[in-house]
């Protein structure tokens, strides 16, 4: 167990320009700045996705010198963008109560500023970049042994995650209600499906409407299944490295659910097709034989594989429905997912005529 990061009752900021001020920056980091106000601050690096991260230096009156940070936030966003301000809260809580209590490698979190009335929030970390760490990009395709590296992180959370799961009401299942999306009708999904994303998917898998009624199944099937503390976004773009090994940063769908949902979305994600092929219940077989001796209470073999390739809807789901991220990106992935679920015949499996 290690020490979490400070909890400043600042004002979530806005803007970037707010969110660099040095003014609000000295409050924010006065735990890591020894109560130095901030007197310069030099942006390294912009990403914008739905969220905005910005890598920056910011130097300190005093002895505490120039340090590197990375601040995450719903910044210069519209309403619609930041109505989703309660996964920014979520994984904001997920470093404030439950990383210093796992066994997993995460960014060094310093700071978390809420205000949970609004459901925004800001979080600041320490450049892994800056630190000799490496993110792993989303198009890079990984090794077997680069995937089981990472699924070691991932049986790591599942055990440490279990005892914690009573204690944290507020991390809840999700895949029911993502599959229930009002805003995702099958007409729409079917939209995105037909584009680039899908063109290597055979009609039967490349149907909206079968794609949603899968993951409702899914989450029905799901609901009545052993929970664990899930990462539930665990593709390439979510990984780091240090010397250390591998690391798991952003815990926006953080949720309880079967383990297979990580598993299975991480090894159809990051594995190219051919290699997940042959390889995917190796590495299902190397995480069980991971969990179990980490004390969990995982189901043979056979079972195993059954609810890995159920699970597999759920990744497919995921980057089915995904808009706000870059073409080539979402191709890789859907495409990737897409194939593992008529690979495995997933809506067979989940009762989807």
């Amino acid at each position: 167990m290690t020490s979490g990061p400070a909890e400043p009752k600042l004002r979530v900021p806005d803007t970037r320009e707010e969110a660099l001020d040095p003014a609000w920056l000295s409050q924010a980091l006065a735990s890591v700045g020894q109560g130095a106000p901030v007197t310069s601050v030099e942006i390294v690096e912009v990403i914008k996705t739905v969220a905005t991260k910005i890598r920056f230096k910011a130097t300190f009156d005093g002895a505490a010198g120039t340090q590197d940070f990375c601040l995450k936030g719903l910044l210069d966003a519209d309403e619609m963008t930041k109505m989703g301000g309660s996964t920014c809260v979520l994984e904001g809580d997920f470093y404030l109560k439950l990383a210093p209590k796992l066994n997993v490698q995460v960014p060094e979190a310093v700071a978390v500023v809420t205000d949970r009335e609004a459901k925004q929030s800001v979080l600041i970390m320490r450049d892994v970049i800056a630190a000799g760490g490496r993110f792993c990009s989303a198009l890079e395709a990984f090794t077997v042994d680069d995937a089981a590296s990472s699924l070691s992180q991932i049986a790591n959370l599942h055990a440490g995650g279990q005892a914690l799961l009573e204690s944290t009401p507020w991390v809840t299942p999700r895949i029911a209600s993502l599959g229930r999306m009002p805003h995702m009708t099958a007409e729409i999904l079917q939209g995105l499906l037909d584009g680039p994303r899908g063109d290597n998917l055979t009609p039967a898998v490349r149907n909206g409407a079968r794609l949603i009624a899968g993951m409702q199944a899914l989450g029905d099937k799901d609901a009545g299944r052993p929970q664990y503390l899930v990462h539930g976004d665990s593709h390439a773009g979510n990984i780091f490295r240090t010397a250390k090994g591998s690391g798991l940063i952003d815990w926006q769908v953080l949720q309880r659910s079967g383990w297979a949902v990580d598993v299975a979305y991480h090894l159809c994600a990051v594995l190219p097709v051919e290699l997940a092929e042959t390889e995917e219940r190796n590495l299902l077989n190397h995480y069980l034989e991971l969990g179990r001796g980490l004390g969990l209470t995982l189901p043979d073999a056979e079972e195993a594989w059954l609810q890995y390739r159920e699970a597999v809807m759920y990744g497919f789901y995921m980057w089915g429905i995904t808009r706000r991220v870059a073409p080539d990106i979402t191709v890789q992935f859907t495409d990737r997912l897409g194939r593992a679920v008529m690979r495995h015949d997933s809506h067979a499996l989940l009762g989807v005529a």
